[in-house]
């Protein structure tokens, strides 16, 4: 089983900036795409942004030029940098994994549990 634990939520006022940080354990073979799902009250999980192993990335169009996504394979873990952030940002985020745990098994889809990024105005 591969386990993923978020950590680096808060409050923050408009403006500032946080960072998180999600590392995957566990039984792993390979992770291909790793990134971050947020959800707020009342509205569906969406993808915020998403980093293949080979460097690709994809960014919600809401977040584009004031998040960016990194990774350190060697650590199997992921990073989300938050500038300029705003109240709609205000979300519990979560952390997302697509891999494998032996060389022999289809893709299998991991999440974290969640943490609550909250932005005062």
């Amino acid at each position: 089983q591969v386990q993923l634990v978020e950590s680096g939520g808060g409050l923050v006022q408009a403006g500032g900036s946080l960072r998180l940080s999600c590392a995957a354990s566990g039984s792993i073979f390979r992770l291909n795409a790793m990134g971050w799902y947020r959800q707020a009250p009342g509205k569906q999980r969406e993808l915020v942004a998403a980093l293949t192993s080979g460097g690709s990335t994809n960014y919600a169009d809401s977040v584009k030029g004031r998040f960016t996504i990194s990774r350190d394979n060697a650590k199997n873990t992921v990073y989300l940098q938050m500038n300029s952030l705003k109240p709609e940002d205000t979300a519990v985020y979560y952390c997302n994994a697509k891999g494998k745990e032996t060389p022999f098994d289809s893709e299998s889809q991991y999440w974290g549990q969640g943490t609550q990024v909250t932005v005062s105005s």
